[in-house]
């Protein structure tokens, strides 16, 4: 009952810097031992938010930061009110004193439900699962600064640190394009900071499809027709403050232009 305690008010804790659009000083509470209990926080978390669930973003997990669940990959959710069109004014919400940065990537859209049964996929399975394929920004922002140097655990307790998904053109026909051609740059205020494509991710875009499609049916959450997946950082992940300006070109398949801003509390704006 304390660990579920605990594991109740890091979620609500979370929650509410995030409607607030506050940061926070510490982590708020004890970082969960393993990702099984992070998971247990984010699910809390998401019960309390305003808003559905209609995709994952999906992120890496270093060799050395991983545990005995031997995911390599991790989950955050993505919300409708935070998934929003390239366009000419795009705004990336990033939280004043917490974590910034924005993130290019490829993003699958499933056309077919999983089937809510198979609880493990490998890239051979997800390529057979329908998905259309569209670059995007993740926006990667959280009230917690160092969320990424406290680790995986950190990040699945809140929402991945995820706020957010730009979504640009679609790439038609994607498996049938070499991984090599799918190429993008991040720039941020004129200057390159990263490049890289699909290459970038370990495996390839199957490999995280497949991940998600895992790890989403192990919770009890299979994925559906129409849900999104952010299938990971292409060019790196790149800091990001109010004001800058951020651009990821993606060759042929278009760019996304879009400028910081403060993260606002819910219902007041400052959102993408």
């Amino acid at each position: 009952m304390e660990r579920q305690d605990e594991a109740a008010a890091i979620a609500e804790a979370f929650v509410q810097a995030r409607l607030q659009g506050r940061s926070l000083p510490d982590f708020p509470g004890s970082v969960p031992r393993d990702l099984v209990a992070a998971y247990a926080v984010q699910d809390l978390a998401i019960a309390r938010w305003p808003d559905r669930v209609v995709g994952w973003k999906v992120g890496y997990i270093a060799p050395e930061r991983r545990d005995d669940s031997g995911d390599e990959r991790l989950l955050g959710p993505i919300y409708a009110g935070q998934v929003h069109a390239a366009g000419e004014a795009v705004r990336f919400p990033v939280f004043a004193g917490g974590f910034g940065a924005i993130e290019a990537e490829y993003v699958l859209r499933l056309d077919a439900d999983a089937p809510g049964h198979k609880l493990h996929w490998t890239a051979q399975d997800a390529a057979a699962l329908p998905a259309r394929l569209f670059v995007g920004v993740e926006i990667a922002s959280s009230p917690l600064a160092t969320i990424n140097m406290l680790g995986p655990r950190v990040v699945v307790s809140d929402f991945g640190n995820n706020n957010g998904l730009v979504i640009g053109g679609e790439i038609p026909d994607w498996q049938q394009i070499a991984e090599s051609e799918l190429r993008a740059e991040t720039w941020i205020d004129g200057e390159r900071v990263g490049s890289g494509g699909a290459t970038t991710l370990p495996g390839g875009l199957l490999a995280a499809y497949a991940f998600a499609l895992s790890r989403s049916a192990r919770r009890g959450r299979p994925l559906k027709a129409g849900d999104l997946i952010a299938t990971g950082n292409a060019t790196g992940i790149h800091d990001i403050r109010a004001g800058q300006e951020g651009r990821v070109s993606f060759g042929a398949y278009g760019e996304i232009v879009g400028r910081a801003v403060p993260a606002a509390p819910a219902g007041q704006g400052g959102q993408a």
